[in-house]
């Protein structure tokens, strides 16, 4: 990395009041729940301040916003503004395809044995209507692309499957599996939240059918935003699961609103819900801002780097094992390892101030554009102090 994207994230790492001060930790937990940052937290402050005294010019403000986070949210994820839209999490957008695909009773969903539930219980929740769901079985926890090919039948429709797993950070082959879809006319669903703003992604070459991603892990926004994309040919095809009053053009007009037959946005506009809690609008805008300002790229190789520090220690002793793959097209910015007393380890580097997750058996490392070479080698300090 240049001496100058080093001075930017060096920059970026002092807009984290998680990095210094009195609050200050060695966080590598992204993956759960990313920190807040000076300007997000002054985008919530402002619009506090404008709510006290309910400043006429918030509704026009907030729904510039919505539309900067749509071509903010496009930009990361390859798709067109017209497609994307404002979620609350990711299961929003994962219900929006469960509820939405024109599904029928005896046809069939495939789900990989090792996804987060909230791409797993949108889905179980249609064998109440005679779908059938069924769970692709994994190898070394890995998604396993030929168990996919031969799970293919007749009836199969949809598969949804996460970018990024949560667990161990194995980077599905998108590409590759969206051409097996749509060489199977499959329906194509990704979770996208543990790859979104640190994955390069262009959801269109990937086939990707909708995909949706919370915002308050990689993409350092606060609980309760999200975005979702549905592609644009699909956007008439798919049942509408709900519907807002906003989702229609009223034209900022709120006072003539005897109109019962306005048409819906021919945009992913018409899935969204309002009323729309505007604080976290404005957060998420002004986290959206900071991401592309530096490119997805950009942070994938800052955070590449660190781990690679991570991972010559991790080898360089049998006591610790990587449990997560070191292939490049499956690597992220999660790093999984364990050893033989992982719990207690776990546990040490917490009382050291060094949070990280424990997730099926092994500790795991998320790192972000905060995070800095120091923290990996606070890190490694402790880990080295439990080889055996």
């Amino acid at each position: 990395m240049t001496k100058s994207k080093q001075n930017d994230f060096a920059r970026m790492r002092r807009l984290f009041p998680i990095t210094s001060g009195k609050s200050h930790k060695i966080y590598l937990n992204s993956a759960s729940t990313g920190p807040l940052c000076r300007p997000v937290r002054t985008a919530l402050e402002r619009y506090n301040n404008r709510m006290e005294v309910i400043d006429p010019q918030i509704d026009d403000d907030a729904f510039a916003a919505l539309e900067h986070i749509r071509r903010l949210g496009a930009r990361l994820i390859g798709a067109h503004g017209d497609e994307v839209g404002f979620g609350f999490h990711t299961g929003y957008g994962l219900n929006i395809a469960a509820l939405g695909l024109p599904l029928k009773r005896g046809d069939e969903v495939l789900l990989a044995d090792v996804e987060f539930p909230s791409n797993v219980y949108p889905w179980v929740a249609l064998r109440g209507r005679g779908v059938r769901v069924t769970f692709i079985k994994s190898t070394n926890g890995f998604f396993d692309v030929d168990n996919f090919k031969r799970a293919i039948r007749k009836r199969t429709k949809v598969l949804s499957l996460s970018h990024v797993q949560f667990f161990n950070g194995y980077k599905n082959d998108l590409k590759n599996i969206g051409r097996i879809c749509q060489d199977n006319d499959i329906y194509f669903v990704v979770d996208g939240i543990q790859g979104c703003g640190v994955e390069p992604l262009n959801v269109r070459s990937c086939g990707v059918d909708i995909y949706s991603a919370g915002a308050q892990k990689w993409l350092l926004s606060p609980l309760g935003t999200g975005l979702f994309y549905v592609r644009k040919d699909l956007q008439t095809q798919l049942n509408r699961p709900f519907a807002s009053w906003l989702g229609v053009d009223w034209k900022m007009n709120f006072s003539d609103l005897f109109h019962f037959d306005l048409p819906f946005f021919d945009s992913a506009r018409q899935f969204e819900l309002g009323t729309y809690p505007y604080g976290h609008v404005f957060a998420m805008e002004a986290a959206l801002e900071l991401i592309n300002s530096l490119g997805v790229r950009s942070i994938r190789e800052h955070n590449y780097e660190l781990l690679d520090r991570l991972i010559d220690f991790l080898q360089s002793t049998p006591y610790y094992q990587v449990t997560s793959s070191l292939r490049k097209k499956h690597r992220s910015s999660i790093l999984s390892f364990t050893c033989p007393d992982a719990k207690t380890v776990y546990a040490a580097l917490g009382t050291a101030g060094i949070a990280t997750s424990f997730r099926e058996g092994a500790i795991r490392v998320s790192v972000h554009l905060f995070n800095n070479r120091a923290d990996i080698d606070k890190l490694t300090d402790v880990l080295a102090r439990y080889i055996q």
